[in-house]
């Protein structure tokens, strides 16, 4: 009788924790979308290619399937570039209060790829940088909070963003960035999804923010998420990578808490803009529970009733 209740106890402990992971963000589902985006179909998501118009084409599918709306007439935020058309692809989940659903918070992060890689870069015959880690993964990512939060009410409204040739030189986010201010759209802070496919090791936070001493970001998302998801990292401020993502065009145009998180620390992968960068190499059980951890800190950033979230004094 004992050995049945103790069998009972772990098999309702086991369903509890089973449930703690929603099934938007849960491992396969994030390895289903990163292994199509990272796939060789794809030829590495340049921009300007047959590859990134398939891969603009399947989020777009899975934005109008889960009813996550345009903000625009269509997904499309179309730019030029180099006589190229390129398109950030912008979905919305509306907020619900009156006054509050006119700020949007924006998710991001870049679905473009470096592509085809010269002969000297070729491994084995293999010349598709399949871009895996960078930044299949924020894609998936940002792909799976637009699922989960088409079924969750909040107060803000939130914009899921992909934005096409940031390795162009952030050609899309300053773009969009642009318009955006030209539109007088109320944009309270913007949080940008960067190569974190795989964990770091051995920090006590989930993951690193770039930008850590520009803004309170960090400091209250913790408190909100009441777990440590955000920390400082030295080589993000000597490398300067507050500036080389997405993020940036949003705190320069906007002067709006605009930040990239990450979990890519240099030593951690060895694939950077390399064609080992492949799905396989991805660590799935990580991603979700990265997710897991995020999404409370969203959550309060949608619904507080005041924008805690500031941006300190310039340097």
């Amino acid at each position: 009788m004992k050995n049945i209740l103790i069998l009972s106890f772990l098999l309702i402990s086991w369903v509890n924790y089973s449930q703690v992971i929603p099934d938007e963000i849960a491992e396969n589902s994030l390895k289903e979308t990163l292994h199509y985006l990272a796939s060789d179909d794809l030829a590495g998501r340049k921009f300007g290619t047959e590859g990134i118009e398939e891969a603009a084409q399947y989020i777009e599918s899975i934005f109008s399937t889960h009813n996550v709306q345009p903000f625009y007439e269509t997904y499309r935020d179309s730019f030029q570039y180099k006589g190229e058309t390129g398109y950030n692809l912008i979905a919305l989940k509306e907020g619900n209060d009156p006054k509050l659903k006119d700020e949007f918070i924006i998710l991001g992060a870049h679905y473009d790829h470096i592509g085809i890689v010269n002969e000297e870069q070729t491994v084995a015959g293999d010349s598709i940088a399949n871009g895996a880690n960078d930044n299949a993964a924020g894609t998936a990512s940002i792909i799976a909070l637009a699922k989960y939060f088409a079924n969750k009410e909040t107060k803000r409204s939130i914009l899921f963003v992909l934005f096409s040739a940031e390795e162009e030189g952030l050609i899309g986010s300053k773009h969009l960035a642009k318009r955006l201010k030209k539109e007088k759209v109320d944009i309270y802070t913007m949080l940008n999804f960067e190569m974190i496919g795989v964990p770091l090791v051995d920090q006590s936070y989930e993951a690193y923010l770039t930008g850590f001493k520009e803004s309170n970001f960090a400091k209250k998302f913790n408190e909100y998420a009441d777990a440590e998801v955000f920390g400082f990292f030295a080589k993000a401020k000597e490398f300067q990578l507050f500036k080389r993502s997405d993020n940036y065009p949003f705190y320069e145009e906007l002067n709006i808490p605009a930040q990239t998180l990450c979990t890519f620390d240099f030593s951690n992968y060895e694939y950077y803009h390399h064609v080992d960068d492949e799905a396989e190499l991805m660590n799935y059980e990580h991603m979700q529970n990265l997710l897991a951890k995020i999404i409370p800190g969203i959550e309060a950033i949608a619904n507080t009733a005041t924008k805690e979230i500031q941006l300190n004094t310039k340097q």
